[in-house]
């Protein structure tokens, strides 16, 4: 496999690589802190950064008080600049740098835009603190209300303004704008406009002395500007060097898009550090696309892009493998971290419980009926009716379970499905189908009522469909309704026998869970204590069962039939889905990212307590052929069946295929465009 095609470029795939810069600075000395830049530039460069954020007035540094008024500090500013643009030359990434500026008789405080020997534009600070420990109204005047003026600077004259976002001209997503630290600070964050005017990579230049508690405010304004605007955002703090006459500082870099954190330096370090991380720009831009309210905003904010002058670079990418620096999630589905692990699984777990409860409640039924099978699915709808039935005060007794084994049901799993309805307490009771599917097949004339070992979908569906049709007339009889117990990952492949058969429910309990999260909110039920004694010894053994539908008997060598074997891992299937449901992305971003996500078992983290013979890794070839397999089922073969899905709750913001909800689309699309496109682009 050829690395060098370009398949396994970032800029192929929609991303830029972005690093905040915690530079040494010299007090009042511009020449010892434009080498300091300039050697941190190198080192990006050197890192294959796109994209180089450095903190406020750093070529001068920021607490220097009445030396912003020196002419000498000023011209060596200037001095420090043209170096820094100088080397720039033959550096890859765009330099955001600080400094104070004359024009017109006045003092700005500026970000400037520095790419390739050029310096783009500078953008003066618009929100001034003059409060508590801050008195920048003493040096320096407002950039608010500026726009279409220009500026010269180390011999080049630029455009000059508050009204400034920079685009490269071949990179589709890389538009970024620039506000300096008060500006975020304020109810109206500049950053909001220029996230409406197009720009995705929302930066901040900021000095920011630390006290007790600010680094998590910082924290908390670059989650929620990134997530309310769609963005990346980029924040850098002045660190080592500082003058700390009555100030100290932190060094804080941080990285954040669309809310989660991607990356955050070491604070309070003497050293100069640059932390990376990769933006995946289409994803932000295709999640605007998504978002109507951001459209609104716009013309809300009277569309800032007719104000806005959009300066163009040629960033000129070199399509090379660069490797990813960003974590990614191999369960996008599931919780992975362990602050965050018993607010997720409660919160998924008390979902279905909730949309359950106010079910039976509404319809005053007698009784849940659901099928037991014992395999994850059913073993899942059990546990949440039973929590239901807990939450109502009534006896689980009222739950219905029945195991219907068919020509392929193991002893395991109905010795399983038994224990664990013993050990829950509910009513157990078994119907054997298969006396009416040999009636039924033999009434169809199927070679297998005259003894032929034949396997086909007529004769998988048979028993699907009977079983099916013994709970809802069971339903009937005993005043009650069906749970239904399939779940997302299998509507998404349309692995269900539709109408009568697993699809069709009163209730579809599981329909916005994936078969990944399923088995950790098991795992979640049994280490938290849900389920205690002989129902949580069930429910580990349950885990640890083979996924199979249990329809075709085994074969020759006793192995029995597995759906993992027949349509692929359902670990990759629901990594699929999330990225072709929630964002939309190119089915070849999508191989880009399960790669590197999935390529080596030993590489990245794993959700907590996930069993180590559960750890598996897939090569490339592996990822395209089931992700080839994902398209077609996803887009060809299955829509009709979620089209007429019962109702049931949605559970994840990764998303849900009900019609009336995330996912509406026609039955008869076909699958070619999405395939078309990933084989094209794999290498």
């Amino acid at each position: 496999m050829a690395k060098s095609h370009s398949f396994f470029s970032l800029h192929r795939q929609g991303m830029i690589r972005a690093g905040v810069c915690t530079p040494s600075v010299t007090v009042g000395d511009p020449g010892a802190n434009a080498a300091s830049a300039i050697a941190l530039a190198q080192q990006g460069d050197a890192e294959g950064a796109d994209l180089l954020v450095f903190p406020e007035l750093n070529v001068t540094t920021y607490a220097i008080d009445d030396l912003h008024l020196q002419d000498a500090i000023l011209d060596a500013t200037e001095a420090g600049i043209a170096a820094i643009v100088e080397a720039s030359a033959k550096l890859k990434p765009v330099l955001l740098v600080g400094a104070a500026l004359r024009r017109n008789g006045r003092l700005y405080n500026c970000a400037l835009a520095i790419a390739r020997g050029r310096i783009l534009g500078v953008v003066p600070k618009q929100f001034l603190p003059n409060y508590r420990e801050y008195y920048e109204k003493r040096w320096f005047a407002s950039g608010l209300g500026l726009a279409g003026l220009e500026i010269t600077v180390a011999g080049q004259t630029v455009p000059f303004g508050a009204d400034l976002i920079f685009a490269a001209s071949d990179l589709e997503d890389f538009v970024l704008h620039i506000e300096i630290c008060e500006d975020y600070w304020s109810p109206t964050p500049p950053s909001t406009d220029g996230a409406l005017a197009g720009a995705l990579v929302l930066c901040n230049l900021s000095a920011s002395n630390i006290v007790i508690g600010k680094g998590r405010e910082r924290e908390l304004l670059c989650a929620s500007q990134s997530a309310r605007a769609i963005a990346a955002y980029l924040y850098s703090a002045s660190g080592p060097g500082e003058s700390t006459t009555d100030l100290a500082w932190d060094g804080q870099g941080l990285i954040y898009e669309f809310g989660e954190l991607l990356a955050r330096s070491e604070r309070f370090e003497l050293t100069t550090e640059i932390v990376y991380a990769d933006l995946d720009l289409e994803r932000l831009r295709l999640e605007r696309m998504r978002n109507g309210t951001f459209n609104d905003s716009a013309r809300y904010a009277n569309h800032p892009e007719m104000r806005f002058r959009r300066i163009g670079f040629a960033h000129q990418p070199d399509m090379a493998d660069r490797g990813l620096v960003r974590r990614l999630r191999r369960f996008p589905f599931v919780p992975n971290t362990p602050s965050r692990l018993e607010e997720d699984c409660y919160e998924a777990f008390n979902i279905q419980v909730e949309g359950l409860r106010k079910r039976l409640d509404a319809t005053g039924s007698k009784h849940l009926v659901i099928g037991v099978s014992g395999g994850l699915d059913s073993t899942h709808a059990l546990i949440v009716a039973c929590k239901a039935m807990d939450r109502l005060g009534r006896p689980r007794s009222e739950i219905l379970g029945f195991t219907m084994p068919g020509f392929a049901t193991g002893e395991a799993t109905k010795a399983n499905a038994w224990a664990l309805m013993r050990a829950l307490g509910v009513s157990g009771a078994e119907i054997d189908i298969r006396p009416s599917a040999r009636q039924m097949l033999a009434d169809l004339g199927h070679p297998f009522a005259e003894g032929e070992p034949v396997y086909d979908v007529t004769f998988e569906n048979v028993q699907a469909g009977l079983r099916t049709d013994y709970l809802f007339r069971l339903a009937n009889q005993r005043e009650g309704f069906v749970v239904g117990t399939g779940d997302l990952s299998e509507l998404a492949l349309g692995w269900c026998t539709y109408g009568v058969g697993d699809q069709m429910s009163h209730y579809g309990v599981n329909a916005g869970v994936p078969k990944t999260l399923i088995q950790y909110l098991i795992r979640w039920a049994v280490q938290t204590g849900q389920f205690t004694g002989d129902a949580a010894t069930t429910l580990d053994s349950i885990l640890n069962t083979e996924i199979s539908p249990e329809l075709v008997p085994a074969d020759a060598e006793g192995k029995m039939q597995s759906t993992q074997d027949r349509i692929g891992p359902y670990e990759l299937h629901d990594f699929f889905l999330h990225y072709v449901v929630r964002y939309g992305l190119r089915p070849s971003k999508i191989a880009f990212l399960a790669w590197h996500a999935w390529r080596d078992r030993e590489a990245g983290s794993w959700p907590i307590d996930f069993p180590e013979s559960g750890r598996n890794e897939y090569d490339l070839a592996t990822i395209a052929k089931w992700l080839e397999t994902f398209l077609f089922r996803f887009f060809q073969t299955s829509q009709f069946k979620r089209s007429a899905l019962p109702n049931g709750p949605k559970v994840s913001a990764g998303g849900a295929l009900s019609p009336r909800g995330d996912w509406r689309a026609p039955s008869d699309s076909v699958a070619t465009t999405w395939i078309e496109e990933l084989r094209r682009a794999l290498p």
